[in-house]
């Protein structure tokens, strides 16, 4: 009788000190057995560890910073970790041991921190990237309902980190600690118990694994130790960590859409046959020259003819040239080789849009935000016959400048519409930074978004082929990254027009006329020259070009206008009152004067893009 009530008791007691396994990811929207580890409120407190990643994507690089962020002293991470100093840069992905608080809290165990938003953010991009997935997104909404989908500047979160106490038989079998581990792509349960010098039994059964289960990247593990933890950091380990430390997922292929077949199969097929072609030219070229006895020229004196300073002649010759028609190499067929496109299936799309919602996803016309692999994207929908413009022209372009084209989803039955994946930059659109009052632009980041803007209209103009004209250049259209420099959006979405269809046709930009004539051979390209004056004139104000005319009205002292008062005194008035005294005014009178003249009502009076950046090089 004796010996069947202590069974009985073995077996509550290994029960409830296993924790189970969440094999879902970090910013997964759904709560699973394992998601938090669960207690019952006899069980004490207990002092544990868990383990952190060096993350300089975060400033999380020394220890001064990770001990910051859990609320630990530092020196107490200097003898654990065996480093010499607090201010020692880590490698990146360097594994740190860090003691924690761990306590029973209702019916989960979490060690509880407290977290102030340093910008503008996201519940994944803090669980999974700066707590590195040490909780789910999920569990970080729950406890701080009161947050909208996006984080503002200076908000206290309340953290709940996964940690667990051993109790029961896990204490009576030896147990002193469970170590909460954060799993990256590599990581396995013998490499891992190597590291901690464990069986891997034992990693298994802390974590009601079976044996030859896997673990997946974004989820945790406990390892269960029976004396002070120590890593050991000689052991194969897995990649560090991606800028960011936002783990990637294989993109899901939609089945069975004969179009989508179609369209894998035709790659494939045009792949072979563009590397057919590319070996025929060259033994034509190479017989040719053999035959004419010609010495063979250099790739690089070839490749050279393909620059962009040389393709096109000056925008004020009003020609234009070509490389040699010979080459069988060109920079719009390599890139074309280059381009691929994830395939992503509706299910997809309607997951990381919360199926469409408009109040918290929508972000344009047609546009909705969301997460997919873990990173912010912009979902655009289309009419299906439209996507394959903006496809081929994302396929002829390549520049730092342009927000990415991640992938394409071809609906549901029909396809009536279709939807394409494009980065989300961390800060939005300039139109959202430049109202932003908590976290305004200073001088600097602003000249160097005009000139980044500057840089990618010089690209579309004079180093394809043939000249792209945007059309929709706007500050709703200018996004900016996490380290302040624009991407333009909307490339494709509007055809190049030529000088001979325009037809004396009025644009509007902004509210603003830009008026055209068909006069000059490159009148299109103008209109982007006046909108990227309007853009200027919001930089440098801070107001919505929206307002009208008001943004031209208020410049036209430039010109000698009739305005009271002295130039320098009515600039200063213009200018963004938030500046205070930042800037150079004689920067500020440059930028308002180029401003200026990009908006004049004569297209041929307006400067070009290659004028423009000369002018923007010199103030970066």
């Amino acid at each position: 009788m004796i010996y069947a009530l202590f069974l009985i008791w073995v077996a509550v007691s290994s029960s409830s000190a296993q924790q189970f396994y969440d094999p879902s990811g970090c910013s997964s929207d759904t709560s699973n057995q394992g998601s938090r580890y669960t207690c019952d409120s006899a069980q004490q407190p207990c002092r544990t560890f868990l383990v952190y990643r060096a993350n300089q994507h975060f400033g999380h690089q020394n220890l001064l910073n990770i001990s910051a962020l859990f609320q630990v002293e530092s020196d107490e991470l200097l003898d654990l970790n065996n480093i010499a100093s607090p201010l020692e840069t880590l490698k990146r992905g360097r594994e740190v041991l860090v003691p924690i608080n761990c306590s029973c809290s209702g019916e989960y165990f979490q060690a509880s921190l407290s977290y102030r938003v340093s910008e503008r953010t996201s519940f994944p991009e803090i669980a999974c990237g700066v707590f590195e997935g040490l909780l789910k997104s999920l569990t970080l909404l729950q406890e701080n309902p009161s947050q909208g989908t996006d984080v503002e500047t200076g908000v206290k979160l309340d953290v709940p980190l996964r940690c667990a106490c051993p109790g029961g038989f896990a204490r009576f079998n030896g147990v002193k600690y469970l170590v909460t581990y954060p799993i990256l792509e590599g990581d396995g349960i013998t490499p891992l118990s190597m590291k901690f010098s464990i069986a891997p039994e034992d990693l298994l059964a802390a974590n009601h694994l079976e044996p030859k289960s896997t673990v997946y990247p974004n989820t945790t593990v406990l390892v269960p130790l029976k004396s002070d933890p120590v890593i050991n950091l000689n052991v194969p380990d897995s990649p560090p960590p991606t800028p960011g430390f936002l783990p990637t997922i294989t993109v899901e292929k939609t089945k069975n859409t004969k179009l989508r077949k179609l369209y894998i199969a035709g790659s494939v097929v045009g792949f072979f046959l563009i590397v057919v072609a590319l070996l025929a030219c060259g033994f034509y070229v190479k017989a040719v020259k053999k035959w004419k006895g010609e010495r063979l020229q250099s790739f690089t004196d070839r490749n050279s003819v393909l620059s962009c300073s040389t393709a096109r002649s000056s925008p004020r010759s009003g020609q234009t040239g070509r490389s040699s028609t010979n080459s069988c190499l060109s920079p719009d067929l390599l890139a074309g080789i280059k381009f691929s496109l994830y395939n992503y299936g509706i299910e997809d799309i309607k997951r990381a849009t919360n199926d469409f919602n408009e109040d918290t996803n929508k972000i344009g016309e047609q546009v909705y935000k969301g997460l997919i692999d873990n990173e912010s994207v912009m979902i655009k929908q289309m009419r299906f016959e439209d996507t394959r413009q903006v496809i081929d022209m994302h396929s002829k372009i390549n520049h730092v400048n342009i927000v990415s084209l991640h992938g394409v989803c071809y609906g549901e039955n029909d396809f009536a519409w279709s939807y394409l994946i494009f980065e989300l930059p961390t800060n939005g659109c300039l139109k959202n930074c430049l109202s932003n009052q908590a976290n305004r632009l200073s001088w600097h980041r602003r000249t160097q978004i005009a000139f980044d803007v500057a840089t990618i209209l010089h690209y579309l103009h004079y180093c394809i082929f043939p000249s792209y004209a945007h059309m929709s250049v706007n500050s709703r259209n200018i996004y900016v990254t996490s380290k302040w420099r624009a991407k333009l959006a909307n490339i494709g979405s509007t055809l190049a027009i030529s000088a001979s269809t325009m037809n004396d046709k009025v644009f509007t930009v902004n509210g603003l006329v830009a008026p055209q004539n068909p006069m000059n051979e490159a009148a299109s390209v103008k209109v982007d020259v006046f909108a990227f004056g309007v853009v200027l004139l919001e930089l440098i104000s801070g107001k919505e070009a929206a307002q009208g005319t008001f943004l031209k009205d208020s410049i036209r002292f430039l010109g000698g206008g009739a305005n009271e008062g002295g130039c320098f005194e009515q600039l200063r008035s213009f200018i963004d009152p938030c500046l205070k005294n930042e800037y150079l005014i004689a920067e500020a009178l440059c930028l308002a004067i180029l401003a200026k003249a990009c908006i004049e009502d004569d297209p041929l009076r307006r400067p070009s893009m290659d004028d423009i950046l000369k002018v923007l090089g010199r103030m970066v």
